[in-house]
């Protein structure tokens, strides 16, 4: 079959490959069901769906586009189905922090990055949202994902719990533009009163590292790929919120006020 150009846009993905698999062998069928067995061939199979395509190329597009929305819709439902099984997992895991009111009615989940732009963007609308609804409880996810120096800062940070400090360390390191090398995290520790020293040697406990390995199979099990991710109830909405997104994700899960 000679190469044609639909004019799809890349990258493709393999979904949609598949589905222009699946499209191209119901064509084949078709062709051959169409011709008289004793002319029906490979080359006139082919040929039959070369001059199809050609003259309606948009069912290529209409194809990708429906095995797309299925993919979509099956990823949906399967993360419905683990948001409602993990949740003791995700509200009440001993060794991830809490802020906010502990005993609140409402529970904001967030996985973040310490390094993540977003995180940071997202990270005075989720402080402001404890000021402002005294209902609401915060579970914090350490999810590094963008390299060595992101890990590093998750360590710090859960090590800090150790002296109380959590909460205005982690809110210290979402506001620094530093690179995270140890320096430069200990040095953000120290301006929050932080036993620099101690510090150092907490983040060396391997506790810290099978911590964040649990996180990152509950995120892999949730289909969160990226940070922030935010849940509240059986939602989870992926990306950077301000205070009125997160205070529509609680109304959504059904605490208005």
């Amino acid at each position: 079959m000679n190469s044609i150009h639909l004019g799809i846009p890349f990258p493709v993905s393999l979904t949609m490959l598949a589905g222009l698999a699946l499209f191209v062998s119901g064509c084949s069928t078709i062709a051959k069901d169409t011709k008289d067995a004793s002319t029906s061939s490979p080359d006139v199979a082919d040929a039959a769906i070369e001059r199809y395509i050609r003259a309606h190329p948009e069912v290529i597009e209409q194809s990708l586009q429906a095995m797309e929305a299925k993919r979509e819709a099956e990823q949906k439902e399967r993360q419905k189905v683990a948001l409602k099984t993990k949740q003791e997992e995700l509200l009440h895991d001993p060794m991830s922090p809490v802020s906010g009111n502990p005993k609140g009615e409402i529970t904001l989940v967030e996985f973040y990055d310490y390094r993540c732009g977003f995180c940071k963007k997202a990270a005075s609308a989720v402080t402001e949202l404890q000021k402002v609804d005294p209902r609401v409880r915060v579970v914090y996810k350490d999810f590094p994902i963008l390299g060595e120096p992101s890990e590093l800062a998750a360590k710090a940070a859960l090590a800090s719990q150790a002296q109380g400090k959590h909460q205005a360390f982690h809110e210290a390191l979402l506001a620094s533009h530093s690179d995270m090398t140890k320096e430069a995290i200990l040095k953000i520790a120290t301006k929050v009163d932080l036993d620099a020293k101690r510090l150092e040697a907490d983040m060396a406990n391997p506790k810290w590292q099978a911590v964040i390995a649990k996180n990152r199979a509950l995120a892999r099990e949730l289909g969160i790929s990226g940070t922030p991710g935010f849940i509240v109830g059986n939602e989870l909405v992926p990306g950077w919120l301000d205070l009125n997104g997160l205070k529509e994700l609680i109304a959504r899960a059904g605490y208005g006020k």
